[in-house]
This record gives C-alpha cells, structure tokens and sequence, in this order.
C-alpha cells in the first residue's frame, strides 16, 4: 500500500508541472499572438504611401488633377484636405476605375460568347465551365465595387467625400489612396467589423 502511494505522488509530481507549463506556454502563445496581431491593425491601408514628402507639399499649386500623383495629394497640407483639386483627383481615379471595369464586363461578354462552342472532351468543358464560374464571380465582386464608385462619385458632388458617415471626421487622403470607395475613417471601420465579429451581420 504504502508503494503504491508513493507512484500516486510520483505521477502527480510528473502531471502538475507539465499542465502548468502548458498553461504557461499557451498564456505566451496568446500575449504573442496578441502583440504581433495589434500592429497589424493600427497602420492605415496604404502603408506604402503613408509618409507626406516636404518637397512636393506645393506642387499641387501649380499642376492639374490629371497631372497629381498620389504622393503630391498625399504631401498637402491638412488645411488643403479635400479642396477643389483633392476632389477633382479622386474624381478622375473614380471614372477611371469604373471605366476599367466596364471595360472588363465587356471583355468577359465576349469570352463567354467566343468559348460557347460545345468541346466533346468532359474535362476540356469542366475547365471551360470552371474558368467561366471564377470569371463570373470576378464580375460579381467588381459590380458591387461599382456601385460603391457611382456613390463615391455623387458624394464628391455633393461635397461628402472624404468624410466619415458615422463620425463625420475625415477619413484621411492615404485610407482614400489605397480605397477611393471608402466612407469610415480607419477607426470607425474597426469598430464595425469588431462588431460584425461579436454579433453576426
């Protein structure tokens, strides 16, 4: 009796450090998980172009829209944030964008009217089939996008653009470089999607 006591406290001394080491190692599992996911989620969208140039901070004066790159409306001064230039610059980056799409609906019309001819071959047509699917889908995503554009064009008529709908602080020149379609600031996004996360749609 007294051995097989002995095994008991032998093998409670093997099992209790090892669950608290796998305690430990999964609470530093989470902390480190939680530290490399929380920087993920501060910097804004256009990471690549998020530092203002001093040196280009005036060349909007002295060009057009059309002639703007995105690190000359980015290097603007905050008291310049959607001025008349500002606006007319994602105007045009909006057409053109929906332009490019229209162009794309009517490249994949034709690919659809050209590969409707009947391919004997089963895997031939399942390829044929699946390459039709994803370009659908492709068309499905860019035809939402699409709307999102025509509104951001009548809000920049408007004098909307730019703004946040729910807090109605700016949305901020490098979130709207890297998506013109945009109608939250970074934080007000962040906080939908937290609650998309927590409560469903």
């Amino acid at each position: 009796m007294p051995a097989r006591a002995g095994r008991v406290s032998r093998l409670s001394q093997i099992t209790v450090p090892s669950m608290a080491q796998a305690v430990a190692s999964t609470a530093a599992k989470a902390s480190f998980l939680q530290d490399m996911s929380s920087p993920m989620i501060a910097p804004p969208p256009s990471a690549g172009v998020s530092k203002k140039d001093p040196k280009l901070a005036n060349n909007w004066k002295t060009k057009s829209a059309e002639e703007l790159t995105d690190a000359e409306v980015l290097s603007m001064p905050d008291s310049e944030y959607m001025n008349e230039k500002q606006q007319a610059f994602f105007r045009l980056k909006l057409v053109t964008l929906k332009q490019d799409m229209l162009n794309n609906a009517g490249e994949t019309t034709e690919h659809l009217r050209e590969d409707t001819v009947v391919v004997p071959d089963p895997a031939d047509r399942a390829t044929i089939e699946e390459e039709h699917a994803l370009e659908l889908r492709t068309r499905d995503r860019e035809r939402k996008l699409l709307k999102k554009i025509e509104q951001s064009i009548v809000r920049i008529d408007a004098g909307d653009y730019g703004y946040c709908d729910e807090t109605g602080e700016p949305i901020g020149v490098g979130r709207l470089l890297a998506r013109p379609t945009a109608t939250l600031s970074l934080e007000a996004q962040q906080r939908r999607e937290l609650k998309q996360k927590m409560f469903g749609d």
